[in-house]
């Protein structure tokens, strides 16, 4: 069985038991989230599909913790002016377990 969830934004396909890395969500590790957003649900055999979310669905996730991404260099240069800005960026993730699917 697996679900495609909508979270801050941008679609994910989720099953039970699978880990997840999202956008940071400010939660603190082992607190319980409730997705709402469910987009579609599939058992394998049969699809529902949301319009534009399926009522009464819902994915229950256990937050592990909190991960950045390997750094990202931004730089910027025009030649024969001086002019050099360089800037590092890592993304945060929040890491989620998969529980249960309620459809």
């Amino acid at each position: 069985m697996y679900a495609i969830v909508d979270i801050n934004g941008k679609q994910y396909k989720v099953e039970e038991g699978n880990f997840v890395e999202v956008d940071l969500l400010g939660k603190e590790a082992g607190e319980a989230v409730t997705l709402d957003r469910v987009l579609l649900v599939s058992d394998g055999k049969k699809a529902t599909i949301g319009k534009p979310t399926v009522e009464g669905a819902s994915v229950t996730a256990k937050v592990l913790g909190e991960t950045k991404s390997k750094k990202v260099v931004v730089y910027k240069m025009k030649p024969k002016k001086g002019y050099r800005r360089k800037q590092g960026h890592r993304q945060q993730y929040t890491k989620l377990q998969i529980e249960k699917i309620a459809a």
